[in-house]
């Protein structure tokens, strides 16, 4: 329903803190950027509340936020179904080395990601038992085809454009995991770190190096030198990450400061 003056002068009921979130996220489905105001008026509720609404869909990457307005998170980036058509055979070799690292019993949490769908369909064919949780219905279905894994998925707002849920309640369910890994892939890699640009992801994949004893990054050499539009983490962040090959001297050099394994898939 749109912001129009016939909507702020019907009555609401006082709503949740998530309804009102949940709300807000849907008008921007409909519209490019709403106002700090007219949501205060439509929800009955002070700006400083609305402001607070907004700062915790905006750290979690749902939302931009600019003076007195929110917009929907902008994603300049190919989706996930061109993403699989993409540099195939670097990350098949990628998730082949990625599942090797997986033990026998282990729990791991596996983020969305054409690479970590690579990665899901090694642990399948290898029939790995692994208890796997997963913000990605793809990773999910692929795993889920080996009787050998039990897989867990997130609850959360569905992203038609990567098969994948993100948000509050996403991050809430991996924030109260603990396991033994994480194998999460990302946009883009620098000596300044990991970055995300698909809109959700660098909260789900924080949550999950919080929430892991381990934690592996699978990334092809494409994506070197990029930057995304979301800072995921710190080089020493990360125990190591699987490649398809050595990055240059600069990147190379920095993960080694940073104690950061790398990887090389054969």
């Amino acid at each position: 329903m749109a912001l129009t003056e016939d909507t702020l002068e019907q009555p609401r009921a006082r709503l949740r803190k998530s309804e009102r979130r949940e709300q807000i996220l849907m008008e921007l489905r409909l519209h490019s950027h709403i106002r700090i105001s007219d949501i205060a008026e439509r929800f009955g509720v002070s700006s400083e509340t609305v402001r607070r609404d907004l700062d915790k869909l905006s750290k979690d990457g749902l939302i931009n936020r600019a003076h007195g307005v929110a917009s929907a998170a902008s994603r300049h980036y190919p989706d996930f179904n061109e993403r699989s058509l993409a540099r195939l055979g670097e990350r098949e070799a990628i998730g082949r080395h990625a599942a090797s690292l997986v033990e026998p019993g282990e729990t791991i949490l596996i983020d969305s990601g054409s690479t970590t769908v690579e990665l899901a369909r090694f642990l399948a064919y290898n029939n790995t038992p692994c208890t796997a949780i997963t913000n990605s219905l793809t990773v999910a279905m692929t795993l889920g085809a080996s009787e050998a894994a039990e897989v867990i998925l997130c609850p959360g707002d569905y992203l038609p454009s990567e098969a994948a849920v993100v948000g509050t309640d996403t991050l809430e369910f991996i924030d109260r995991m603990r396991v033994d890994r994480c194998l999460i892939g990302a946009s883009a890699l620098t000596e300044e770190g990991v970055s995300e640009t698909v809109r959700g992801f660098a909260a789900v994949k924080r949550a999950m190096l919080r929430s892991a004893g381990t934690s592996h990054l699978l990334v092809d050499s494409e994506k070197f030198g990029r930057v995304g539009m979301t800072r995921v983490a710190r080089l020493d962040e990360i125990n190591s990450v699987v490649v398809d090959r050595t990055p240059d001297t600069g990147l190379e050099e920095a993960m080694s400061a940073a104690g950061v394994e790398i990887l090389v898939a054969a």
